[in-house]
C-alpha cells in the first residue's frame, strides 16, 4: 500500500540521493560518479516506486551536491521532477556545525531552492542537526513560515529525541522525522522515538538501513573497507568492535539465505515489517546507491513472517551492537 505524504503517494522503499560514505554517496566523494551513472540509478529508483528521494545542501560542495545533481537529472528528465517527494536536510554552516538561527534557516533553505532550480519542489526541509545554542521554537517558526510561504511544504526533523519530538509537535506540524534505524541501530525502539512519533503519527525516515553497508553482506572484513573510506573512523567499525559486530552479521545473513533474499533486502524488509505492528509508526527505508542493479535489488519487497521475526530478535537480543554509531563530536550532536 503506497504511504500517503503532503497528499503526495510515495513508494514503501524510499532513496536516499547519496550519504556522505565514499561506497554509496552520488556526490560527496573524492570522484563522484559520472553524471550518465548517477541518473540511471536515480532514474531506476523512481521506477521501481521509490519516489520518495532525501538529499542534503551539504552533501558534496557548493558546486556539486544533491541539489546541483537534481537540477541537471530535471533539466534532462523533466518529465520526472512532479514524481519525485523530496526531503532536504541542510542549516549547517562549513564544518557542519548546525546553525538553526531564523536567519540561516531562510538563508539555508533559499541556497537550496537556487540551487534546484525551477524545477521540481522541496517538500520538507529539515534541520540536519539540532541547534544547541538557538530555542526550538524559533527554528521551528522560521521553518513554518516558509511553509506559509510556499517555499517549502513542510517541516521534518532530523537526529532528535523523543522529547525533541514531542516539543516540535507542539510548535508545528511534523511531516517527518528522519533517524538511522536498521538491524544494526535499533537504538530507537528502545530509547522513545519510535514511541513519540506512533503517538503523534509521524512516519520515521530510516537513514542508513543496510548498516552502512555492512547489512548487505559485501563486507566480510575490515579488508573490504577502503583505507580513505569515512567508516574507518565510526566507532562500531573499529578493529576491536568489528569482530564482534560481524557475528550479527553472519547470523542475520542465516536468516536471509532462508528467505532465499539478499541480505540487504532482509534488512529493508525488517524495518517495513516492523512498521506493520500496531505500536509502530510508518517506518520508511531510504537505501541509497549508485549501481542501478543495486537500486532494484532494494527496490524488492520482502514481506517478515512472525516467526521470522522472533528469530531476528532472538539474534538481535543475543548479539549486542558494540560501540557508538558516531565519533565523539557526531554523538554530541545526535538525538539532540
Amino acid at each position: 500500500m503506497p504511504i500517503e505524504i503532503l497528499d503526495h503517494q510515495v513508494g514503501n522503499i524510499g532513496y536516499g540521493l547519496l550519504g556522505k560514505l565514499e561506497f554509496s554517496s552520488l556526490t560527496w566523494r573524492s570522484e563522484p560518479p559520472p553524471e550518465e551513472q548517477a541518473f540511471a540509478a536515480m532514474r531506476a529508483a523512481l521506477t521501481a516506486g521509490c519516489n520518495f528521494w532525501n538529499g542534503g545542501e551539504f552533501y558534496g560542495t557548493p558546486e556539486h551536491n544533491s541539489l546541483t545533481l537534481l537540477k541537471k537529472y530535471y533539466e534532462k528528465y523533466p518529465e520526472d521532477a512532479d514524481k519525485v517527494v523530496l526531503n532536504i536536510k541542510g542549516a549547517t554552516r562549513p564544518g557542519l556545525k548546525p546553525d538553526g538561527s531564523p536567519e540561516y534557516v531562510r538563508i539555508s533553505v533559499d541556497n537550496c531552492l537556487e540551487m534546484l532550480g525551477g524545477r521540481g519542489k522541496i517538500h520538507m526541509f529539515e534541520c540536519a542537526r539540532k541547534d544547541p545554542n538557538v530555542p526550538l521554537e524559533q527554528t521551528l517558526r522560521a521553518l513554518a513560515e516558509l511553509v506559509d510561504e510556499g517555499k517549502i511544504g513542510g517541516v521534518a526533523l532530523s537526529e532528535v529525541s523523543a522529547d525533541t519530538i514531542r516539543k516540535a509537535a507542539k510548535i508545528t506540524k511534523i511531516v517527518v522525522v528522519e533517524i538511522e534505524l536498521s538491524l544494526f541501530c535499533t537504538e530507537p525502539l528502545s530509547n522513545g522515538i519510535t514511541n513519540a512519533c506512533a503517538e503523534l503519527n509521524i512516519p520515521i525516515l530510516a537513514y542508513s538501513p543496510v548498516g552502512r553497508g555492512i547489512l548487505t553482506g559485501q563486507i566480510k572484513s575490515l579488508r573490504d573497507i577502503p583505507e580513505h573510506d569515512v567508516r574507518r573512523i565510526l566507532p562500531r567499525f573499529r578493529p576491536e568492535n568489528f569482530e564482534v559486530n560481524i557475528k550479527l552479521i553472519k547470523e542475520l545473513e542465516k536468516i536471509a539465505s532462508q528467505k532465499k533474499c539478499t541480505p540487504a533486502q532482509l534488512a529493508l524488509g525488517w524495518l517495513r515489517t516492523l512498521s506493520k505492528k500496531e505500536d509502530m509508526p510508518e517506518i520508511i527505508p531510504i537505501p541509497g546507491s549508485i549501481a542501478v542493479d543495486r537500486v532494484l535489488e532494494n527496490s524488492v519487497e520482502i514481506e517478515l513472517s512472525e516467526d521470522e521475526m522472533r528469530q531476528i530478535d532472538s539474534i538481535l537480543a543475543s548479539h549486542e551492537v558494540i560501540g557508538d554509531r558516531y565519533h565523539a563530536a557526531g554523538m554530541e550532536l545526535a538525538n539532540g
